[in-house]
């Protein structure tokens, strides 16, 4: 029995959606195809697809064993580029799971100019703000912004989060600006209901000490991008990272407000399990990532304007 060969055939029967089609895409005898399932099956003492007469379905094991399988095929693939005339070319599949707003505004570009270096690497992108199960999954690593506490992964950090409180110039004039965190009761507050207790915001203040603020939540969603937006539009106050406001904050869109007061600095990370081993086009990407990330990062420039902004009305 040839393990590589059945788990190859697997593979192309899982992606195909069928036997008769997999077996036209590599070009071999249906009878070929049905003998290495068959062969698997036997072997790992398990049914890989519910079997119908119309259709093929992967079993919860089929599902399990096609992921792994995929990111063994996708190693062997690299391992046989890296030991031959291409050596240097990164080849092969990376699937990744990245946060909603992060990925598409920031991430997004970047992975677009990695993919116009190394274009033999193919993408598998999730852009969700779920916290996936890497290995069950089977992704190749996931982008999160957290605290990250998980000893079983292996986290690289990219780059600072930071989040701001800001509301439009429009909601100010008719609502009053707060003046301390404990006035935020009084106001219309949009919040992120991803997160545990939205109803109350931690803040520091410049000692370092906590400030819980309890809010009355006006407009709860899932998504940075329509918070930030309702908050141009006046709606109300909103709490959120730098990398999602930058832009209104600069434009004057969006004024800050209470900025000696900070929630708890994030950080966004590059993770992967540490039984998982790191492939050569994993480890250059996440290391492309943390290169092109380095230093203040360019979404934050609108706080250091600001600082320097008020530096200049106290001289």
């Amino acid at each position: 029995m040839n393990r590589f060969e059945n788990m190859n055939a697997f593979v192309r029967v899982v992606e195909a959606g069928s036997i008769s089609a997999a077996a036209d895409r590599m070009d071999v005898a249906k009878s070929m195809v049905s003998r290495r399932l068959k062969e698997l099956e036997e072997h790992l003492g398990v049914e890989l697809f519910h079997r119908t007469t119309r259709q093929m379905n992967l079993t919860d094991s089929g599902r399990a064993f096609y992921q792994q399988s995929v990111r063994i095929l996708a190693d062997i693939l690299e391992a046989e580029y890296a030991t031959s005339q291409f050596y240097g070319a990164l080849r092969g599949s990376l699937k990744i799971a990245l946060p909603l707003s992060f990925g598409l505004m920031h991430l997004g570009p970047a992975i677009n100019e990695f993919v116009q270096a190394h274009p033999e690497i193919t993408f598998d992108l999730d852009f969700n703000d779920r916290q996936v199960d890497i290995l069950t999954e089977g992704f190749d690593l996931a982008i999160r912004i957290a605290s990250l506490s998980d000893s079983s992964l292996i986290a690289r950090r990219l780059a600072p989060i930071q989040a701001i409180m800001c509301a439009s110039p429009a909601y100010l004039e008719h609502m009053g600006e707060p003046q301390s965190p404990e006035e935020l009761i009084s106001h219309r507050c949009l919040v992120y209901n991803l997160i545990s207790n939205f109803e109350n915001w931690n803040l520091y203040d410049t000692q370092g000490q906590l400030v819980k603020t309890k809010i009355m939540p006006y407009l709860k969603a899932s998504n940075g991008e329509f918070l930030r937006d309702a908050a141009v539009d006046g709606l109300g106050i909103i709490l959120m990272p730098t990398f999602i406001l930058h832009k209104e904050i600069e434009s004057g869109a969006l004024k800050p407000l209470l900025t000696e007061y900070k929630p708890s600095p994030l950080a966004a990370y590059a993770i992967y399990p540490q039984t998982r081993h790191l492939s050569q086009r994993v480890r250059a990407f996440v290391e492309f990532l943390i290169k092109r990330f380095e230093g203040l990062p360019y979404w934050d420039l609108c706080l250091k304007n600001l600082n320097n902004a008020s530096e200049n009305s106290i001289k």
